[in-house]
């Protein structure tokens, strides 16, 4: 009985030691004497340094993190990369949460906790040595949280020795923004070279090269084979962010994104943020990340980084998981996000362990809305119009021109309704850029048309012509402006490199305003022409007008098509 009274007080004994955190028995493997095996899954921790390089001498700041599971003990070293079995250089902490060791005969070359108490994040100071002679290093740890739950040989990204060449800060603080600035990186180059056999890529125009076009949105992915590391590239034209997003589902709403964008001096920044609902984005700690480059050229912003962060969205899974990417710009102000200006969504979720081209996914709803726009304002409006300019003076379309017209205008009117309140119930917001703006303006004025039409005085009143100039102003404007808005809604999702939908739409405006042109030469030459011309001048009318359909139509359909293609 005195036997085993005596071996359970020696336990006790060894149990009470590793909680104070003098663990100097571990020096050489790191590993706790707990007569257990350590955790072989993904680490919910991570060890991150502020410098990506250092010469003799420097100081680095290196974190430990929970991401939120609380650790009770652990231990800190930093080793040579390649022949590390003991630890160089040596720490200074502050706090009493932590402490320094004398490892392998070297003091201060090791950290440990003081109490089992629970800890988030532990930060100390390790000072490079100015004798040994080593490429690069790396910060090691080992976390535990329980007797039985611990990880050995967590690791950061190696910090590289560069001689006397100043280092430059890679990752963030612990402050409650965790936000990494960057001085720009002029050398930075980003391009589509290993798109689909060593990374997976997602752009905009489809198949650009963000090396070689200026107007390219890229993003891409590449993982390591030795680790959970995910090497992540994004660029893009933008005066303020380009952010990219991993989430189960196509809509806004729990989604881990990563954000490169101006802070308030123009500097550039990465910050590691979390979506709920449609709000502004919560930044939450950068965590592991580390060898980052950033620049900012000629309005294009790149950004370069590597993240062993796990990918987390409501489903909190790894990153082996099918996502689906998202990518997206907009402006900053004073360095805070502003809504996005557009976003570009993948149209399947993908392994982003596999590479491959990822191509844009255009919502039903968008289809929708662009398709009812064409066929307002490019076909109903369009025959409306002619209806009341070029028919109602030929004697056969007296009693159904009006007729004619109040129907294609209504439905006009109709199908911009319902494609205004489409684009808003997908978007549930307001949207950056010129293409809102001139649908805002289009809506109202196609919406007050009809009521004025309602209210028009009398074609023998002498005030008519106030109303006949209005109403034919107004709808000049109104179809000037939804054209544009056209032109902008189709370069938002035309995703070829040609622009094609871009170019179709030109020539739909060409062959309109040709027509018109002819119809109105048509019009005015007809009223000088004697009765024995007019039975000619009639032929003639029904052939521009047949000419003006049937290329209408053609036109339409082909723009119809794209969409639905895009």
């Amino acid at each position: 009985m005195d036997r085993y009274i005596l071996i359970i007080a020696c336990v006790l004994r060894v149990v009470r030691c590793y909680s104070s955190g003098e663990v100097t028995e571990a020096c050489d493997d790191m590993a706790p004497q707990h007569f257990v095996t350590a955790q072989t899954s993904p680490a919910p921790f991570s060890v991150t340094a502020d410098r990506s390089s250092f010469k003799e001498g420097d100081e680095i700041t290196v974190r430990l993190l929970a991401d939120s599971t609380p650790f009770i003990g652990f231990m800190l070293q930093a080793r040579a990369v390649n022949n590390g079995s003991s630890p160089v250089g040596v720490f200074t902490v502050t706090g009493g949460e932590a402490q320094l060791l004398t490892c392998n005969g070297q003091p201060k070359s090791a950290v440990s906790h003081t109490s089992a108490s629970a800890k988030l994040s532990i930060q100390g100071t390790w000072r490079a040595p100015t004798s040994d002679d080593f490429n690069s290093i790396q910060f090691i740890a080992s976390f535990v949280i329980d007797f039985s739950t611990f990880w050995v040989g967590v690791r950061s990204y190696p910090v590289t020795f560069s001689g006397t060449a100043t280092s430059i800060p890679i990752t963030s603080t612990t402050s409650a923004s965790s936000t990494a600035v960057f001085p720009s990186q002029s050398s930075l180059s980003i391009s589509s070279a290993g798109c689909g056999s060593s990374k997976v890529c997602f752009r905009q125009p489809l198949n650009c090269d963000p090396g070689v076009s200026p107007d390219c949105y890229f993003l891409s992915t590449m993982t390591s084979t030795r680790d959970t590391a995910i090497h992540l590239e994004m660029n893009g034209p933008s005066d303020g962010y380009i952010a990219i997003g991993f989430s189960d589902d196509q809509m806004m709403g729990n989604d881990d994104i990563f954000i490169c964008g101006r802070d308030s001096n123009g500097i550039i920044q990465l910050q590691h943020a979390y979506s709920t609902g449609r709000r502004r984005p919560d930044i939450v700690p950068l965590g592991n990340v580390s060898d980052v480059k950033s620049s900012m050229k000629d309005g294009i912003i790149s950004c370069s980084f590597m993240t062993r962060n796990p990918i987390s969205t409501q489903r909190s899974v790894r990153s082996s998981s099918p996502y689906y990417l998202m990518f997206a710009h907009g402006p900053t102000s004073n360095g805070e996000i502003g809504h996005h200006t557009s976003t570009f969504i993948s149209d399947t979720k993908l392994d982003i362990s596999r590479p491959q081209v990822v191509t844009n996914a255009i919502q039903p709803l968008i289809k929708a809305h662009g398709a009812l726009m064409l066929i307002a304002w490019m076909t109903t409006g369009s025959l409306g119009m002619i209806t009341a300019r070029y028919l109602k003076e030929k004697e056969c379309w007296q009693d159904v021109w009006f007729l004619a017209h109040v129907f294609l205008m209504t439905f006009t009117v109709a199908a911009t309704t319902i494609a205004f309140i489409l684009s808003f119930s997908y978007v549930r917001g307001w949207s950056g850029g010129a293409h809102p703006v001139l649908g805002w303006v289009v809506m109202i004025l196609a919406f007050f048309q009809p009521i004025a039409a309602m209210f028009r005085c009398g074609p023998q009143s002498r005030w008519r012509f106030l109303f006949n100039w209005s109403h034919a102003l107004n709808a000049v404007a109104i179809k000037v402006l939804a054209v544009a808005a056209i032109f902008t809604g189709l370069s938002l999702i035309d995703s070829s490199e040609d622009k094609w939908l871009l170019k179709v739409m030109g020539g739909f405006v060409g062959w309109e305003a040709t027509l018109y042109i002819l119809l109105d030469v048509h019009m005015r030459c007809k009223r000088s022409d004697n009765e024995e011309g007019a039975s000619e001048s009639a032929c003639k009318a029904l052939l521009l007008l047949v000419l003006f359909f049937l290329g209408n139509v053609a036109f339409l359909v082909a723009l119809l098509v794209g969409i639905g293609m895009s």
